[in-house]
């Protein structure tokens, strides 16, 4: 517990972020990551990147330097008051993003949380390797993913034949790499229960995550082909972000599922998710959440918040713009959660360790 300069008393980390008139998709995103321990610790040291050399003129040099002022500014021990303010970040995601995401109109933390990533592994000078950047080797897992054209049900038995010829209604795999899993959401109710109520349904996280067991098969549809795809785990990330996907476009406007999933805030485990020749490789497989992000209201016109863990003091909190209270753990998973961020145990014996040989 740390005291302000205006005598009231915080934790270091969980203090509220200026929402100026509509970036508080972007301040749950900030918030989550700066609780992502090796990320935040890289930020908090400014040589870690101040001499990463950029293309003369190259904007994207200003997004890890803002986001860096702004980890020291949250992590700040002795801050003048318990609230900070994002401005300088948020104006460096306006320049960045070519004014895709804006402070003056509410946007998607999901893309948000993406265009921030890959910019920043970008801006880090980043390759293609696991380990060229800090995001990463933090983030980065890899999946293997099965995929074949559906043929069309009107088929004859001899075109379905000839079909099965060619190499793409044929099974083919490809490894592919990813920084958060999307996992989708059951379709919600169209008709009310007794008392003409609308039915919240509710799933549990084990069976969304059935996606990627390896043997459940999905259609997934475009606007020429259906193609089947099934997917299974190679590598697990240090910290995983998981998504759900709660908004859909339509030909008119965009939907929002309400589905409340059911979600341990510890030890869950992906050892099932992952390919049977990359089990022996993991001798870590359970994750514990670190920061839940919430969307309340309507797709249009709704807002965000987050909850997060303080892991010093094992306190969960729950901050929508300048607002932090404390919560009960139980009371996290009543919300519908849009983002999930969660440690590897490996993490935390790694944390660990590290204060050990420290002190």
């Amino acid at each position: 517990m740390a005291r302000a300069y205006d005598d009231s008393t915080y934790f270091p980390g969980v203090v509220g972020l200026n929402n100026i008139k509509a970036n508080d998709y972007c301040n749950v995103v900030l918030h989550a990551l700066s609780h992502v321990t090796p990320l935040r610790d890289y930020f908090l040291r400014e040589e870690n990147y101040e001499s990463i050399k950029r293309p003369p003129g190259d904007k994207l040099s200003l997004l890890p330097k803002r986001f860096g002022e702004l980890i020291r500014k949250l992590w700040n021990p002795k801050a003048f008051r318990t609230h900070v303010s994002p401005h300088e970040m948020l104006q460096a995601t306006v320049l960045c993003s070519d004014k895709k995401f804006q402070f003056i109109k509410q946007g998607d933390a999901a893309e948000f949380m993406s265009f921030l990533l890959n910019t920043l592994h970008i801006a880090l000078n980043g390759t293609q390797k696991s380990s060229s950047s800090i995001i990463y080797r933090i983030f980065r897992g890899r999946m293997r993913q099965y995929s074949r054209r559906v043929i069309p049900a009107e088929a004859t038995e001899h075109q379905r034949l000839q079909l099965l010829q060619l190499p793409e209604y044929n099974e083919s795999a490809k490894e592919l790499p990813f920084l958060y899993l999307a996992l989708d959401l059951p379709p919600a109710p169209l008709y009310r229960d007794e008392q003409m109520q609308n039915i919240i349904p509710q799933v549990p996280l084990t069976a969304l995550l059935q996606k990627f067991n390896g043997t459940t098969e999905k259609e997934y549809k475009t606007y020429n082909e259906n193609i089947m795809k099934r997917f299974e785990l190679l590598r697990l990330p240090e910290y995983l972000i998981i998504t759900y996907k709660r908004f859909h476009k339509n030909q008119w406007f965009v939907e929002k599922n309400p589905t409340i999933v059911n979600f341990p805030i510890s030890n869950v485990d992906l050892y099932d998710c992952l390919s049977e020749d990359t089990r022996g490789d993991h001798k870590y497989t359970t994750y514990d959440l670190v920061a839940n992000v919430v969307h309340d209201g309507k797709p249009d016109s709704g807002t965000y918040r987050i909850q997060l863990v303080h892991v010093g003091s094992r306190k969960w909190f729950e901050l929508e713009d300048l607002h932090v209270k404390e919560i009960l753990p139980q009371m996290i998973v009543l919300a519908e959660s849009y983002i999930q961020v969660s440690s590897c145990i490996s993490a935390k014996i790694v944390s660990l360790q590290r204060k050990f040989w420290e002190n």
